[in-house]
């Protein structure tokens, strides 16, 4: 049993002070004038760079019109120039230096009268090649990842599902709540993406980190409950129990503002907008699926190899993302 809370306390420790962490680089080729393009990019960084930024390696048949504009701004540098290519860029390499780590950086190219294009670059390969012909399973591919990434990067969202798998345990009702969570957030982040709805981003990850909050309650009032009556943890007692895909879909719907939030802070590519939202919604939900199983497989390995510890490792994972929660929520309402 020590070793159990001892992992589960080094997991809960290991959560990042913000929770949102999908805040990927950016760089943008847009062609102004037949041949000249106009670059602008962003790339976020942990630590200051020491020596001074380098732009983006132009595909060899472009050069740079002047100086870069290069600075720092909001722990990231900033970048913007003009380059001049001669005939077309299609088919042509480029890349960016300076990813490093888990940093990546999404690319968009809108080349004159044709089609724009999303890629991906990180620092396992910083470097790409402009599609001849772009087709929407670039984009899907992209969003995609991306999705599956903000899932998995984003603490907030990340520990509501893991709460949310503590509270009910019995795989048939996390189904059920998972499904209801997923059909709520699809909506919500579907309709702020595409500018029919809307709510300010304070809010919403203030209201997002209280939504954990209650979770971590709920679960500590049903171990406290099972303590007392000495029966399974898993029994509905409480209403949130007896129909947590309510709960999960309430709470859902906010959440898909948080996923809107960071989709759109990414941008969605003109053209395509239906198929990178659609690929971004699946990634995350992939994202999500693997995170249940491997709570669930958790869950179940700890019951049958030591049974007795099961309610002190879930009382111990509930204080901590409780108190997780509740730092997260006092930092947002602060701010």
């Amino acid at each position: 049993m020590r070793w159990i809370a001892a992992f589960l306390l080094a997991m809960m420790c290991s959560v990042p002070a913000q929770a949102d962490e999908l805040r990927p680089g950016y760089l943008e080729l847009t062609e102004t004038q037949s041949g000249i393009w106009s670059i602008g990019w962003k790339l976020p960084y942990t630590t200051p760079p020491t020596d001074a930024p380098s732009p983006p390696i132009l595909p060899d048949n472009c050069e740079y019109s002047g100086e870069a504009k290069v600075g720092t701004a909001a722990a990231a540098i900033i970048g913007s120039a003009t380059a001049g290519c001669e005939g077309s860029i299609a088919g042509k390499a480029f890349s960016m230096p300076g990813l490093t780590g888990q940093a990546d950086m999404l690319v968009r190219i809108q080349p004159l009268e044709e089609p724009a294009q999303a890629l991906r670059l990180t620092a396992a390969n910083p470097e790409a090649v402009i599609a001849v012909q772009p087709d929407t399973a670039q984009v899907l591919k992209t969003y995609f990842i991306l999705g599956v990434e903000h899932i998995l990067a984003g603490w907030d969202h990340l520990l509501f599902v893991i709460a949310l798998v503590l509270l009910v345990q019995s795989w048939r009702m996390v189904v059920a709540a998972a499904t209801a969570f997923t059909l709520a957030h699809s909506i919500t982040l579907a309709a702020a993406a595409l500018g029919f709805v809307g709510l300010p981003g304070g809010p919403v990850e203030a209201l997002i980190a209280l939504s954990i909050v209650f979770l971590a309650v709920e679960i500590l009032r049903g171990a406290d409950e099972a303590a007392d009556t000495h029966l399974d943890i898993r029994t509905p007692r409480t209403w949130t129990r007896r129909f947590p895909w309510i709960v999960a879909f309430l709470f859902g719907l906010l959440h898909g503002f948080g996923f809107a939030g960071a989709l759109t802070s990414i941008g969605l590519p003109e053209g395509d907008i239906v198929a990178a939202l659609l690929a971004f919604n699946v990634g995350v939900e992939a994202g999500q699926l693997l995170v249940v199983a491997a709570v669930l497989a958790l869950l179940a390995l700890i019951r049958k190899a030591a049974s007795a510890a099961m309610e002190p490792a879930v009382r111990i994972a509930s204080y901590g993302i409780g108190i997780t929660g509740a730092y997260w929520l006092i930092d947002r309402v602060a701010i």
